[in-house]
């Protein structure tokens, strides 16, 4: 009896090979002499049979090693902290990092919440303080320790940790697929962006706690969900997903729990900082509230568009009213926000098979950041993790990395004109990478919303039988429901059957 393999899969089903199975890799992949040869074996071998050291596995965890240093070169211009001629500017190694060590007080010894308002979630101003006051308690006493130098690499040496788990992670969720962490392990964005600031500590935690949701431990993937949305707020928009798919699923206990439980773990980290010092606990919220129309953003490019920005309020375009209308603004982007997750919540439900939990993920995060009103440099590590599980093809995610690179350099080029006074780039050049920068990001979530509809067309269902980040969800039948609400025309019009002769 024949068997008929898929391209890309060895003959054990185990693991998939990029130059055969992604088109743009096996394109690129002639210029080395072609896809990876049926006698080329020694990464063929199923997991735990390996007899080499260089699996894929620890491949791809060398390389984000390696990306990782790359990144800690080039910001190596701004670790003293001795910014002078803008250099955090013209060496492109600027970090939130360094600059709050001094902004925070930190190097005062002012403990985050209790003596100073932070601007970020909680968990991330405990992680700040967690890490600086020790070194400030070390370099008080040492006149001769540069205690900014050594938070920020003691915060790139943890952070570092936190994304090479994170590819750690991929990987397990991916066993038969581990090519495709090496997206994330050796993104442009990664080397560019990965200290900028603390969201690799959301990253983290909510990486773990996908894998907690795949390894059916709802309650623990709650808890670290709600750690990871204590951190940064996008965390939390993942229990939207797995509510729909559970719902579709009738696997809804497991989603309430991983809810209850991300839910009571928010409220207990917040619960210290909020009761005690609640007006410097709301800096954050306040600060979200009331912060206008940020640059590279939706908003951003419309107010361009718009060719009437000005402090005449007779003649404001839409856009700079808005930003003018500060509470408006944040309405129209919150309700925007929510029809895309009402949008994506009704395509998991009418979708001819059960997406899968990384597709939806990614959606609902890219939704967030197009439509958000603030968008900076680093959110786009948010992206990274979701994208690979949602869609591991390299040929559009190459286009969105080198669409990011183009708006990190034209980011850079806007500040130092504004620290100067002095344009470097026209301003059309910035909102022209901006564009470029949603306009990628939009081209995958069509690419996306298109594999949902046509699930043969999905990478991950090639080499699985349905979704490996599924967890309780995964092989399980769609709920009796589902088939017959999907059957349901989507307009109330009557039928347009003949009637029968009576």
């Amino acid at each position: 009896m024949s068997t008929q393999s898929t391209p890309g899969i060895d003959d054990a089903g185990t693991t998939d090979h990029p130059s055969r199975s992604d088109g743009f890799v096996r394109g690129i992949s002639s210029i080395i002499g072609g896809p990876l040869g049926d006698h080329a074996t020694a990464l063929d071998r199923p997991a735990g049979r390996e007899r080499r050291f260089w699996t894929a596995v620890r491949i791809v965890l060398a390389l984000a090693c390696l990306t990782l240093a790359l990144h800690w070169v080039q910001k190596s211009p701004c670790q003293d902290g001795a910014w002078q001629n803008n250099v955090q500017y013209t060496r492109f190694c600027y970090t939130d990092v360094l600059a709050l060590y001094y902004a925070e007080g930190l190097n005062e010894g002012k403990v985050p919440y209790r003596d100073h308002p932070v601007e970020y979630p909680v968990l991330t101003g405990y992680f700040m303080g967690a890490l600086g006051l020790p070194v400030h308690a070390i370099g008080d006493g040492d006149p001769s320790i540069n205690q900014g130098q050594w938070f920020y690499n003691l915060n790139a040496l943890v952070l570092g940790a936190l994304a090479v788990a994170t590819v750690a992670v991929i990987l397990a969720l991916r066993r038969r697929r581990p090519w495709d962490a090496a997206m994330f392990a050796l993104a442009p964005a990664l080397v560019l962006t990965a200290t900028v600031n603390w969201d690799l500590l959301a990253i983290g935690l909510a990486a773990f706690g996908l894998l907690a949701w795949a390894r059916k431990r709802p309650a623990v993937a709650g808890v670290l969900l709600g750690l990871a949305g204590a951190a940064k707020l996008w965390p939390l928009f993942l229990l939207g997903p797995i509510l729909i798919l559970a719902l579709r699923a009738d696997r809804v206990r497991a989603a309430l729990v991983a809810i209850g439980t991300a839910i009571a773990a928010v409220v207990l980290v917040n619960l210290p900082a909020a009761r005690a010092y609640p007006e410097n606990w709301d800096r954050f919220f306040e600060l979200n509230t009331t912060r206008p129309i940020d640059w590279g953003t939706l908003w951003y490019i419309g107010r361009y568009l718009d060719g009437k920005i000005g402090n005449d309020p007779a003649n404001l375009g839409p856009f700079e009213w808005l930003n003018a209308n500060i509470p408006t603004l944040n309405t129209v982007s919150y309700a925007l926000f929510g029809l895309a997750c009402l949008g994506i919540a009704v395509l998991a439900l009418r979708a001819p098979r059960r997406p899968r939990l990384g597709q939806l993920a990614f959606l609902v995060v890219a939704a967030f950041l197009i439509f958000s009103k603030v968008w900076s440099q680093q959110f786009v590590l948010w992206l990274l993790p979701l994208v690979v599980l949602a869609r591991p093809k390299w040929g559009a995610f190459l286009a969105w990395q080198i669409a990011e690179v183009c708006y990190f350099v034209a980011f850079y080029g806007e500040l130092l004109g504004a620290a100067t006074s002095k344009p470097v780039f026209p301003e059309g050049v910035f909102v022209l990478a901006s564009t470029l920068r949603l306009a990628t990001v939009v081209v995958l979530c069509v690419f996306v919303v298109k594999e949902i509809l046509h699930p043969e067309q999905d990478a991950v269902r090639a080499t699985y039988p349905d979704d490996p980040d599924g967890g309780v969800l995964d092989g399980a039948p769609d709920a009796p429901w589902i088939d017959r609400w999907r059957r349901q025309p989507l307009t109330d019009e009557p039928s347009r059957e003949p009637a029968t002769a009576t």
